[in-house]
């Protein structure tokens, strides 16, 4: 038999354990579905208000425990604490919105009107639901699809990333206090892709919602191409103009440079428990190598640094941690990584263009979509802009805010499928078409 799987968790702060998980045994992988199936049986028979009900409870039980939740996020990510709560507040928000529409949304659409004969579209449930996702942001990735599968009818099997293994843990708990069978919602702990592409391959599967690597949402692509009853749905990676990249014309360029560097020189780079720390540690020792590779990549090919002066930035703290110096790159072009690979660090490249057409074909030229922001006085010309741009979500002077009432959804190699909004629940239903006609005579 073999030996069942140790996942430990490393501090990012630290870099020693801090938590640790076992996988599951053959059995435990093979019996997840089939409970899932059983209790979805159950669950898809619940009227839409008592899955309402339970929702709205487990979402006030989420918001009132966001202190708690807060501190484990910080330790297992590294996440400074002063952020951390405010993702389970937005998180809250978020499935707010969705239990809010659900009525409307999950409701049955009518056929056209003919006497003597009854038509309907039914968005009925699916069935077991998968969700693999990252350590990033861990619960708005959960709330975007545990809310609407759950309101659908759905069970739902949760398998976290290894660095944040409580947070389906907590998930769970909340859940069955609030009046849901603990069955509907279960979970593994797992690193071994050989499992976890058993599990996608489970008759009882029907969706797999999958959040992380692009190379991470091939592979479930893959696992789940033998089977046509098998949807997938995929949030991968980005590189999103003004986040992680960033597009100023020439005219503005040196007085944008300085007033970012103005903004960075008060940022603290320090210990995430610490409520005035701006910066805290990247999540792993391979993410700060990966991350100071696209700037000593960028730097040899001619990019200058252009970070401002400050004492944190040169004293982290002496504890081992993945600490990265927030970087502010110029005199950065397309040859180099930090322009176009997923950098995923504090790290601001900007590039200065000669046009809003130069502008656009840089923000364009990219093997992912997500999100792309631009800056402007004159709002009409940055819609106009932003109908060129090839991403899932475009912002006009604002950045980095998914609202709940707009689809989120990835282009190119950021994804496929959609979640948040009305659209967010198409996925896990299916439609199912009735024709009654009336008995002749009757």
């Amino acid at each position: 038999m073999a030996a069942q799987e140790t996942l430990t968790t490393i501090s990012p702060t630290t870099n020693q354990p801090i938590l640790t998980r076992h996988g599951p045994t053959s059995a435990d992988l093979a019996a997840l579905p089939q409970r899932a199936q059983a209790a979805f049986l159950k669950y898809r028979q619940t009227p839409l208000p008592t899955r309402q009900k339970i929702v709205r409870k487990a979402l006030q039980l989420l918001n009132d425990r966001q202190e708690e939740l807060a501190r484990e996020l910080t330790e297992q990510m590294g996440r400074p604490i002063a952020y951390t709560a405010k993702e389970i507040t937005t998180a809250v928000a978020r499935g707010e919105y969705m239990l809010k529409i659900s009525s409307d949304a999950l409701a049955d659409t009518p056929g056209e009107p003919q006497e003597g004969f009854k038509r309907y579209i039914r968005k009925v449930p699916l069935g077991p639901v998968l969700v693999l996702f990252a350590w990033n942001y861990p619960y708005l990735i959960l709330v975007n699809s545990l809310i609407p599968a759950l309101l659908a009818g759905n069970s739902v099997i949760l398998k976290p990333s290894p660095q944040t293994p409580t947070i389906v843990e907590q998930v769970q708990k909340l859940f069955v206090e609030a009046g849901l069978d603990e069955d509907v919602i279960q979970y593994f702990h797992c690193g071994d892709f050989a499992k976890i592409e058993k599990m996608v391959q489970a008759p009882e599967i029907q969706l797999v919602c999958f959040t992380g690597s692009v190379a991470g949402g091939l592979a479930v692509q893959k696992a789940a191409a033998g089977r046509v009853d098998c949807r997938v749905g995929l949030e991968l990676g980005g590189k999103d103009p003004a986040l992680e990249r960033v597009y100023v014309h020439e005219s503005v360029h040196d007085d944008f440079v300085a007033a970012v560097q103005k903004v960075v020189s008060g940022y603290i780079l320090g210990d995430p428990n610490e409520k005035t720390t701006n910066i805290g540690p990247v999540i792993s020792k391979a993410a700060a190598v990966r991350i100071q590779t696209h700037i000593d990549d960028a730097l040899s090919k001619g990019a200058k640094n252009a970070t401002p002066q400050n004492k944190s930035f040169t004293s982290p703290p002496a504890t081992n941690g993945n600490y990265i110096p927030p970087t502010l790159l110029t005199h950065v072009n397309h040859t180099m990584l930090v322009m176009r690979d997923e950098t995923f660090g504090p790290i601001l490249p900007i590039q200065s263009v000669a046009s809003d057409s130069e502008a656009v074909s840089l923000m364009n030229d990219s093997q992912f979509g997500l999100t792309a922001s631009i800056w402007t006085k004159d709002v009409e010309k940055g819609e106009e802009l932003s109908e060129m741009v090839e991403a899932g979500t475009v912002f006009v002077n604002r950045a980095d805010f998914p609202s709940p009432d707009l689809a989120w959804v990835g282009w190119k190699e950021s994804g496929r499928g959609q979640t948040l909004s009305s659209f967010g629940f198409e996925q896990f239903v299916r439609l199912k078409s009735y024709h009654v006609k009336a008995y002749p005579g009757a």
